[in-house]
């Protein structure tokens, strides 16, 4: 499997550097410095950018990353064989990026996985799409659409490791246990994630697994949750629309 290097940016950002040998990648560039700086130690060359969407804080360094650099901006534009969901193969680096179209933060957001050959390991990277307990705000205004892009996700491998554009995983858990206060199985992800946080740790990457178990916005068929929002008999979309609102209120 790839190396994926993990960089904080910004306030709360997150930018990786995926590398398989001497090329690399750098997925979500917040900041030139931090990427230009881990290239001096390691000796990596960048040869590409990665962007899962539009908004300025995953795009503000790539202009200088290419003029330092000499690198390009891939998109979904360079995938080959796009199908009608707009996913496609994207080769950079040696590496096979499979581009899912996953909007609903944004109109353009996508996610690019990962995986090895014999479907043994796998990684995505999410940016305001999917996060560690949580999801991006709906600057599309469509609940069914970051439902379906949500989904998307979540039928990925278990194993699947997932690299989000935020640190924003004790909020995010502190808001999960808030909608269902007896629920197990999100106490002690929350203790997990508290755990990390106090220790100095990163609290990324999480696995689709885990985000199955414990994650509101990727549960709204979950009969628990339904329950403790008292919305047993409405739809998957309602449910996850709701629990987005009271996010934005938490």
């Amino acid at each position: 499997m790839p190396t994926t290097l993990v960089l904080n940016t910004l306030l709360d950002n997150l930018t990786y550097v995926v590398h398989q040998g001497s090329k690399a990648v750098v997925i979500d560039p917040s900041e030139a410095g931090p990427v230009l700086r881990l290239l001096d130690r390691t000796g990596l060359t960048l040869v590409g950018i990665l962007n899962t969407h539009g908004h300025f804080d995953h795009v503000a360094g790539n202009d200088e990353l290419v003029k330092r650099t000499g690198c390009v901006i891939a998109g979904v534009t360079d995938c080959s064989s796009p199908n009608d969901a707009g996913n496609g193969l994207l080769s950079i680096a040696g590496l096979d990026f499979r581009v899912l179209s996953t909007p609903g933060h944004s109109e353009d957001s996508v996610s690019f996985f990962l995986e090895t050959t014999d479907g043994s390991a796998s990684v995505v990277f999410t940016g305001d799409t999917l996060f560690v307990g949580g999801c991006g705000r709906l600057f599309t205004h469509s609940p069914q659409m970051m439902w379906s892009s949500l989904s998307r996700l979540a039928a990925l491998p278990p194993q699947t490791e997932v690299y989000c554009g935020h640190d924003y995983s004790l909020e995010d858990l502190e808001f999960a246990l808030d909608l269902e206060p007896h629920n197990d199985t999100v106490k002690v992800r929350l203790e997990e994630i508290r755990s990390l946080v106090e220790s100095g740790q990163p609290t990324v990457p999480s696995t689709i697994a885990l985000e199955l178990a414990s994650n509101p916005f990727v549960r709204a068929s979950d009969p628990v949750l339904r329950k403790a929002l008292g919305m047993e008999y409405a739809t998957d979309v309602e449910v996850f629309a709701e629990v987005r609102r009271r996010k934005d209120r938490f």
